[in-house]
């Protein structure tokens, strides 16, 4: 460096390493050199031959202090010690004083370029050397410029050294960091008003000033804050009636929607029931007068006894003696002729209700086998077997068909003695026999209605040889006698009034029977006759009673249990025909629900109701809030009363037990729990 007493002008940094202060960037650039002279570096350039040359161009006045021969690659040396660095090694002093003088004055640039590597030539021993090739490290990127300052004297320009090691890299954290919101200034813009500053100028001296259009203003009454305050609470006070009477013409008038819409809606809920009730009306009706079901002439027989009691207690009341006893038998002969107008009308619909039987069988045969595809789309597929069952079916509503012409009679004639003729045997030939028979009659011209016997033995023996499985496949599923003989001898019981061996599901087994007892047609037979008493309405409470319970899904057992018998009991005996809450006699309007929903239905866990109050009963989650204790009484009898009567039947029995166990265990459990709360 220069004297002490030169004047240096400090260069300023334009990259990142500015902000080092000039005395470490001098003492980096001196270094351990015992001249005071600065060793004088280039500029670097913004061309793109900084980066490349910039490390040439130093290479000269940096390895000045090295003997000339290190430009061909080699280098002489003496022995290096061991605790001496190869950068600290000393080099001749001529070579030293040759290249200050490069330092004093201007920067000689040289074409000099360090090869990659080098050939250095160390002294092992006292006559011996050893060659080391040193290979050169280049830069990878642009050494920053750290500034540096200049000789105000000589114009000699000194340039702050930096390291020549790379830079150690931070860890990257693995996430993206942004400094420049520490580094800039938020700003923000916020309108303000500011104050308009006016005057007033007056009439003087040297100016005058028109007082035209200037107005008179005199001070109105003066008041006190309690007075100001007072007018404020009376306008709110007038602003509070008007929104109140706002609201409430608002409130009234919603209120009035409401009422009217409930109205409505309760006059549509009225004339819906009314509605209903007048169809089921009619229907009940029409099925007394024209009855076709089992069920229709249980209500036809059970409407014939009460007319017969109605009857016999106006007799009763209004004739004695032999007058009496003339009404009784005039009574009974009425009532003998309208049971056999009863049996007419039955022999009809047998006979109907047997040949829609008969033709549901054979559509099932006739039917091709349907399954459901994963998209939802029913596939059908016809096998030879329904298509077997389909030809039968033509060919027997052909020949049950009335009033057709001959040709097509004889034509039909012919097609079944086709297909008869397939399999020979003793059904066969005679359905063959009779066939002949008719095409031989009807040649002849007799009369039709002298051949409705003959045709009549055609359809049965035909039909006869359709429930054969062996002539059509498919009926083997559906003909209820079985083909062999030993299954006969399992699951059939024995009725002792009809002395036929029936199916299980031929008898009707009540709840409190220990006995099998007699059929279905045999108890049907005995209610025509002596009790007449109509189960329909008692059959569709149980069937909504048990359609209820599925719903549920928690494995309720009893109510399958419950047959017709006992569930007219329960109904008539302990509940009266009439619901719990209002008193309603209509069974058509009446259902069975649980008690507590929470448990199991059974006879001791049951309440009637109508429908509406049913939902409404469903909803309650505490039955001791909601209802009165009285009530509770009252129902809670009723339950004591149905468990005694069910608690005969053995099934019954051991629900009820396991019931009682349960809640004795669920009492304890509540009165250790209290205890220890104690």
């Amino acid at each position: 460096m220069e004297d002490a007493s030169d004047s240096f002008e400090v260069v300023p940094s334009e990259g990142p390493g500015a902000e080092q202060s000039p005395a470490s960037s001098q003492g980096e650039a001196v270094g351990e050199a015992e001249d005071p002279a600065e060793e004088p570096l280039l500029p670097e350039s913004a061309d793109n031959e900084q980066s490349e040359e910039g490390w040439d161009q130093q290479s000269p006045s940096q390895n000045s202090l090295l003997p000339e021969n290190t430009a061909n690659g080699t280098e002489r040396a003496s022995m290096i010690e061991d605790n001496e660095t190869f950068t600290e090694t000393n080099f001749d002093e001529t070579d030293q004083s040759e290249n200050q003088e490069h330092f004093l004055g201007e920067v000689i640039q040289s074409d000099y370029h360090m090869p990659d590597i080098i050939t250095v030539s160390v002294q092992t021993g006292l006559d011996s050397f050893q060659d080391v090739l040193v290979k050169i490290e280049r830069p990878s990127y642009n050494k920053p410029f750290l500034g540096g300052f200049r000789n105000v004297s000589t114009g000699v320009e000194f340039h702050n050294a930096g390291s020549q090691t790379k830079p150690k890299k931070r860890p990257d954290k693995g996430i993206q960091l942004f400094c420049k919101a520490t580094q800039t200034v938020m700003e923000k813009n916020k309108p303000q008003q500011t104050r308009n500053t006016t005057s007033t100028q007056m009439t003087k001296i040297g100016l005058y000033v028109s007082n035209m259009t200037d107005k008179l203003i005199t001070p109105g009454k003066y008041f006190t804050a309690e007075e100001y305050h007072k007018r404020r609470l009376e306008a709110v006070i007038v602003l509070q009636k008007y929104f109140r009477r706002w609201y409430a013409i608002n409130l009234v008038q919603n209120l009035k929607e409401q009422r009217r819409l409930r109205l409505e809606l309760e006059a549509q809920e009225e004339l819906q029931k009314k509605k209903e009730k007048e169809d089921k009306l009619r229907r009940e009706y029409e099925k007394k007068l024209n009855p076709k079901t089992k069920e229709d002439f249980e209500l036809l027989y059970h409407d014939l006894e009460l007319w017969m009691q109605e009857e016999t207690e106006r007799i009763n009341r209004t004739f004695t003696g032999a007058e009496r006893k003339a009404a009784l038998c005039a009574l009974l002969e009425e009532e003998t002729q309208l049971i056999a107008c009863i049996g007419m009308h039955k022999l009809d619909a047998n006979l109907e209700n047997q040949q829609k039987s008969i033709l549901h069988l054979l559509g099932k045969c006739a039917q091709p086998k349907r399954w459901k595809a994963y998209d939802g789309r029913i596939t059908e597929m016809d096998t030879k077997d329904n298509l077997r069952g389909k030809e039968l079916l033509e060919i027997y509503q052909s020949i049950s068909t009335k009033d057709i012409p001959k040709d097509e009679r004889t034509s039909v004639l012919l097609t079944l003695k086709c297909t008869v003729e397939e399999h020979e045997c003793t059904l066969t030939e005679e359905i063959v026999a009779l066939i002949d028979r008719e095409v031989d009659l009807m040649s002849r011209g007799v009369k039709e209605c002298n051949l409705e016997g003959l045709r009549k033995r055609i359809c049965t023996l035909f039909l006869q040889y359709i429930k054969i499985p062996e002539f059509n496949p498919r009926v083997a599923g559906f003909v209820k006698v079985p083909q062999d003989p030993l299954k006969l001898y399992k699951n059939v019981y024995f009725c002792p009034s009809c002395e036929k061996y029936l199916a299980p599901t031929e008898f009707l087994i009540p709840a409190n029977s220990h006995t099998i007892g007699r059929c279905r047609s045999c108890y049907r037979l005995d209610n025509e006759a002596r009790k007449r008493e109509a189960y329909f309405k008692y059959r569709l409470i149980l069937e909504n009673l048990r359609k209820s319970e599925a719903d549920y899904q928690d494995d309720s057992k009893i109510v399958f249990l419950v047959q017709l018998p006992d569930l007219q009991y329960l109904i008539e005996k302990v509940w009266n025909c009439q619901s719990a809450l209002s008193a309603c006699s209509d069974l058509y309007d009446l259902v069975m629900v649980r008690w507590d929903k929470q448990r199991e239905w059974s006879p001791w866990n049951t309440i009637l109701l109508t429908k509406e109050e049913a939902d409404a009963h469903l909803k309650i989650c505490n039955l001791q809030k909601t209802y009165e204790g009285p009530f509770i009484y009252r129902i809670e009898q009723k339950h004591i009363r149905a468990k005694n009567y069910f608690s005969q039947i053995p099934a019954m029995s051991s629900v009820l037990h396991r019931g009682n166990n349960q809640a004795n265990a669920n009492t304890y459990k509540k009165h250790n729990s209290s205890k220890s709360k104690k």
